[in-house]
Protein backbone atom coordinates (compact mmCIF):
# COMPACT_ATOMS: atom_id res chain seq x y z
CA UNK A 1 0.00 0.00 0.00
CA UNK A 2 1.83 3.40 -1.28
CA UNK A 3 1.72 5.99 1.44
CA UNK A 4 -0.35 8.99 0.58
CA UNK A 5 1.52 11.97 1.95
CA UNK A 6 1.29 15.26 0.19
CA UNK A 7 -1.01 13.39 -1.86
CA UNK A 8 -3.13 15.58 -3.70
CA UNK A 9 -7.34 14.59 -3.01
CA UNK A 10 -10.29 15.91 -4.65
CA UNK A 11 -13.70 14.81 -2.60
CA UNK A 12 -17.21 15.71 -4.17
CA UNK A 13 -19.75 15.88 -1.84
CA UNK A 14 -17.86 16.21 1.33
CA UNK A 15 -20.08 18.57 4.15
CA UNK A 16 -21.44 15.32 5.42
CA UNK A 17 -21.96 11.93 5.81
CA UNK A 18 -19.91 9.65 3.65
CA UNK A 19 -17.85 12.17 1.85
CA UNK A 20 -17.24 13.70 5.25
CA UNK A 21 -15.76 10.77 6.86
CA UNK A 22 -13.46 10.15 2.95
CA UNK A 23 -12.09 13.50 3.58
CA UNK A 24 -11.47 13.16 6.89
CA UNK A 25 -9.60 9.62 6.71
CA UNK A 26 -7.94 11.09 3.21
CA UNK A 27 -6.56 14.06 5.65
CA UNK A 28 -5.58 11.82 8.57
CA UNK A 29 -3.48 9.28 5.95
CA UNK A 30 -1.57 12.64 5.24
CA UNK A 31 -3.35 14.35 1.99
CA UNK A 32 -3.64 17.30 0.80
CA UNK A 33 -6.94 17.89 -0.02
CA UNK A 34 -9.87 20.15 -1.77
CA UNK A 35 -13.30 19.43 -0.50
CA UNK A 36 -16.43 20.14 -3.06
CA UNK A 37 -19.66 20.78 -1.21
CA UNK A 38 -23.18 21.99 -2.24
CA UNK A 39 -25.34 22.81 0.85
CA UNK A 40 -23.60 24.40 3.75
CA UNK A 41 -19.87 25.21 4.46
CA UNK A 42 -19.69 23.86 8.14
CA UNK A 43 -18.59 20.42 7.08
CA UNK A 44 -15.55 22.32 5.34
CA UNK A 45 -14.81 24.63 7.34
CA UNK A 46 -14.35 21.59 9.93
CA UNK A 47 -12.56 19.64 7.55
CA UNK A 48 -10.21 22.43 6.37
CA UNK A 49 -8.84 23.25 10.51
CA UNK A 50 -8.47 19.13 10.25
CA UNK A 51 -5.75 19.33 7.86
CA UNK A 52 -4.10 22.74 9.24
CA UNK A 53 -3.87 21.19 12.53
CA UNK A 54 -1.73 18.15 11.18
CA UNK A 55 0.49 21.27 8.53
CA UNK A 56 -1.68 20.00 5.60
CA UNK A 57 -2.35 22.17 2.55
CA UNK A 58 -6.44 22.50 2.62
CA UNK A 59 -9.37 24.59 0.71
CA UNK A 60 -12.83 23.76 -0.53
CA UNK A 61 -15.63 25.28 -3.05
CA UNK A 62 -18.64 25.38 -4.18
CA UNK A 63 -20.44 24.09 -7.11
CA UNK A 64 -23.14 22.41 -8.77
CA UNK A 65 -21.63 19.64 -10.51
CA UNK A 66 -25.16 19.06 -12.37
CA UNK A 67 -23.49 22.72 -14.54
CA UNK A 68 -20.72 21.52 -16.70
CA UNK A 69 -19.28 24.88 -16.30
CA UNK A 70 -19.43 25.40 -12.28
CA UNK A 71 -17.77 21.86 -12.17
CA UNK A 72 -14.87 22.35 -14.47
CA UNK A 73 -14.49 26.26 -12.31
CA UNK A 74 -14.74 24.32 -8.94
CA UNK A 75 -12.42 21.27 -10.32
CA UNK A 76 -9.92 23.68 -11.81
CA UNK A 77 -9.91 25.80 -8.68
CA UNK A 78 -8.93 22.57 -6.52
CA UNK A 79 -5.76 21.81 -9.14
CA UNK A 80 -4.67 24.87 -9.04
CA UNK A 81 -4.73 25.14 -4.92
CA UNK A 82 -3.28 21.72 -5.25
CA UNK A 83 -0.66 21.98 -7.53
CA UNK A 84 -2.18 18.69 -9.19
CA UNK A 85 -4.80 16.12 -8.21
CA UNK A 86 -3.73 11.96 -7.26
CA UNK A 87 -6.97 10.81 -6.00
CA UNK A 88 -10.29 12.05 -7.08
CA UNK A 89 -13.39 10.29 -5.04
CA UNK A 90 -16.77 10.83 -6.62
CA UNK A 91 -19.04 10.88 -3.74
CA UNK A 92 -21.96 13.23 -5.17
CA UNK A 93 -25.38 11.24 -5.67
CA UNK A 94 -28.76 10.86 -4.43
CA UNK A 95 -32.08 8.79 -4.70
CA UNK A 96 -34.08 12.43 -4.90
CA UNK A 97 -37.02 10.42 -4.29
CA UNK A 98 -38.90 7.55 -3.96
CA UNK A 99 -41.17 7.09 -6.97
CA UNK A 100 -42.52 4.07 -8.49
CA UNK A 101 -42.93 3.29 -12.62
CA UNK A 102 -46.31 5.13 -12.90
CA UNK A 103 -45.33 8.36 -11.23
CA UNK A 104 -41.39 9.13 -13.06
CA UNK A 105 -41.85 11.95 -15.84
CA UNK A 106 -38.86 13.00 -17.78
CA UNK A 107 -38.18 15.73 -15.59
CA UNK A 108 -37.37 13.56 -12.50
CA UNK A 109 -35.67 10.60 -14.47
CA UNK A 110 -33.22 13.41 -16.03
CA UNK A 111 -32.56 15.02 -12.35
CA UNK A 112 -32.18 11.19 -11.45
CA UNK A 113 -29.33 10.61 -14.27
CA UNK A 114 -27.58 13.97 -13.30
CA UNK A 115 -27.42 14.02 -10.19
CA UNK A 116 -25.37 10.22 -10.24
CA UNK A 117 -24.10 10.55 -13.51
CA UNK A 118 -23.64 13.85 -15.12
CA UNK A 119 -21.81 15.02 -12.22
CA UNK A 120 -19.34 11.94 -11.93
CA UNK A 121 -18.97 13.14 -16.30
CA UNK A 122 -18.01 16.37 -15.40
CA UNK A 123 -15.62 15.77 -12.71
CA UNK A 124 -13.98 13.31 -14.05
CA UNK A 125 -13.55 14.85 -17.55
CA UNK A 126 -12.06 18.46 -15.90
CA UNK A 127 -9.85 16.33 -13.68
CA UNK A 128 -8.01 13.89 -16.08
CA UNK A 129 -5.32 16.52 -17.37
CA UNK A 130 -3.79 16.47 -13.80
CA UNK A 131 -4.58 12.88 -13.14
CA UNK A 132 -2.75 11.91 -16.25
CA UNK A 133 -0.19 13.96 -14.89
CA UNK A 134 0.34 12.40 -11.22
CA UNK A 135 3.92 11.19 -10.89
CA UNK A 136 3.39 7.81 -9.42
CA UNK A 137 0.11 7.21 -10.92
CA UNK A 138 -3.68 8.58 -10.09
CA UNK A 139 -6.52 6.66 -8.54
CA UNK A 140 -10.49 7.47 -9.03
CA UNK A 141 -13.08 5.86 -6.71
CA UNK A 142 -16.62 6.17 -7.72
CA UNK A 143 -19.62 5.85 -5.41
CA UNK A 144 -21.66 2.99 -6.57
CA UNK A 145 -24.81 1.50 -4.25
CA UNK A 146 -25.66 -1.74 -3.37
CA UNK A 147 -28.91 -0.42 -5.29
CA UNK A 148 -27.02 -1.04 -8.66
CA UNK A 149 -26.29 -4.84 -7.65
CA UNK A 150 -29.70 -6.09 -6.85
CA UNK A 151 -32.25 -3.17 -7.94
CA UNK A 152 -33.07 -1.44 -5.11
CA UNK A 153 -36.21 -1.00 -2.87
CA UNK A 154 -38.88 -0.35 -4.40
CA UNK A 155 -39.41 3.42 -5.80
CA UNK A 156 -35.74 3.41 -6.34
CA UNK A 157 -35.89 2.43 -9.74
CA UNK A 158 -34.52 5.48 -11.26
CA UNK A 159 -31.46 5.82 -8.37
CA UNK A 160 -30.79 1.87 -9.16
CA UNK A 161 -30.50 2.20 -12.49
CA UNK A 162 -27.85 5.07 -12.33
CA UNK A 163 -26.14 3.31 -9.75
CA UNK A 164 -26.07 0.21 -12.28
CA UNK A 165 -24.53 2.90 -14.60
CA UNK A 166 -21.48 3.64 -12.30
CA UNK A 167 -20.52 -0.12 -11.97
CA UNK A 168 -20.26 -0.12 -15.65
CA UNK A 169 -18.77 3.39 -16.08
CA UNK A 170 -16.23 1.95 -13.94
CA UNK A 171 -15.01 -0.93 -15.88
CA UNK A 172 -15.53 0.85 -19.26
CA UNK A 173 -13.38 3.59 -17.85
CA UNK A 174 -10.82 1.82 -15.76
CA UNK A 175 -9.97 0.26 -19.32
CA UNK A 176 -9.89 3.30 -20.75
CA UNK A 177 -7.69 5.03 -18.48
CA UNK A 178 -5.41 2.33 -17.81
CA UNK A 179 -3.03 2.87 -20.15
CA UNK A 180 -2.19 6.48 -18.75
CA UNK A 181 -1.64 4.93 -15.41
CA UNK A 182 -4.93 5.74 -13.80
CA UNK A 183 -6.53 3.41 -12.05
CA UNK A 184 -10.42 3.11 -11.56
CA UNK A 185 -12.37 1.70 -9.28
CA UNK A 186 -15.75 1.96 -7.30
CA UNK A 187 -17.66 1.22 -3.79
CA UNK A 188 -21.06 -0.20 -3.50
CA UNK A 189 -22.32 0.16 0.34
CA UNK A 190 -25.43 -1.60 1.20
CA UNK A 191 -27.57 0.10 4.24
CA UNK A 192 -25.01 3.28 5.56
CA UNK A 193 -26.78 4.95 8.39
CA UNK A 194 -26.44 8.50 9.82
CA UNK A 195 -25.87 9.87 6.52
CA UNK A 196 -28.71 12.89 4.68
CA UNK A 197 -29.88 9.60 2.11
CA UNK A 198 -31.27 7.65 4.83
CA UNK A 199 -32.38 9.82 7.30
CA UNK A 200 -34.44 11.36 4.59
CA UNK A 201 -35.22 8.68 2.53
CA UNK A 202 -35.36 5.55 4.75
CA UNK A 203 -37.76 4.85 7.95
CA UNK A 204 -36.94 3.32 11.04
CA UNK A 205 -39.29 0.41 10.64
CA UNK A 206 -37.51 -0.14 7.08
CA UNK A 207 -33.59 0.31 8.58
CA UNK A 208 -34.61 -3.02 11.20
CA UNK A 209 -35.99 -4.76 8.43
CA UNK A 210 -33.07 -4.25 6.41
CA UNK A 211 -30.63 -4.99 9.64
CA UNK A 212 -32.87 -7.90 10.16
CA UNK A 213 -31.39 -9.63 7.14
CA UNK A 214 -27.63 -8.76 7.06
CA UNK A 215 -25.52 -11.63 8.92
CA UNK A 216 -23.38 -9.16 10.36
CA UNK A 217 -26.50 -7.76 12.25
CA UNK A 218 -25.52 -3.89 12.08
CA UNK A 219 -25.91 -1.10 9.68
CA UNK A 220 -22.98 0.40 7.95
CA UNK A 221 -21.80 3.94 9.13
CA UNK A 222 -19.76 6.48 7.04
CA UNK A 223 -16.38 5.00 8.31
CA UNK A 224 -16.75 1.87 6.94
CA UNK A 225 -17.25 3.51 3.51
CA UNK A 226 -14.50 6.24 4.23
CA UNK A 227 -11.61 3.35 5.51
CA UNK A 228 -12.37 0.94 2.15
CA UNK A 229 -12.11 4.41 -0.18
CA UNK A 230 -8.59 5.41 1.41
CA UNK A 231 -7.00 1.68 0.44
CA UNK A 232 -8.36 2.33 -3.10
CA UNK A 233 -6.53 6.06 -3.29
CA UNK A 234 -3.38 4.81 -1.62
CA UNK A 235 -3.58 1.88 -3.89
CA UNK A 236 -2.42 4.80 -6.52
CA UNK A 237 0.44 2.54 -8.30
CA UNK A 238 -1.48 -0.37 -7.15
CA UNK A 239 -2.94 -3.59 -9.47
CA UNK A 240 -6.43 -3.37 -8.78
CA UNK A 241 -8.48 -1.31 -11.29
CA UNK A 242 -12.09 -1.63 -12.71
CA UNK A 243 -13.17 -3.60 -9.77
CA UNK A 244 -16.16 -2.69 -6.98
CA UNK A 245 -15.57 -3.61 -3.69
CA UNK A 246 -19.15 -4.50 -1.76
CA UNK A 247 -19.78 -2.58 1.64
CA UNK A 248 -23.21 -4.51 2.98
CA UNK A 249 -22.48 -6.49 5.84
CA UNK A 250 -22.88 -9.55 3.93
CA UNK A 251 -26.25 -9.27 2.53
CA UNK A 252 -25.10 -9.22 -0.69
CA UNK A 253 -23.05 -12.26 -1.51
CA UNK A 254 -21.19 -11.99 -5.35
Amino acid sequence: MGSLLKKNAFVSGAEQGIGKAVAEHLIDAGCDIFIHYFMGEEGPKELVARAEARGQRAAYGRGDLTDEGEATACVQEAIEFLGGMDVLVNNVGGIIGRKYLGEIDVKFWQTVLDVNMTTMLHVTQASLPALEKAQDGASVVNLASLAGRCGGHSGSLAYSTTKGAVLTWTRSLAAELGGKGIRVNAVAPGLILGTRFHDKHTTKESADATISQIPLQRAGNAGDIARTITFLASEYDGFISGATIDINGGIYRM
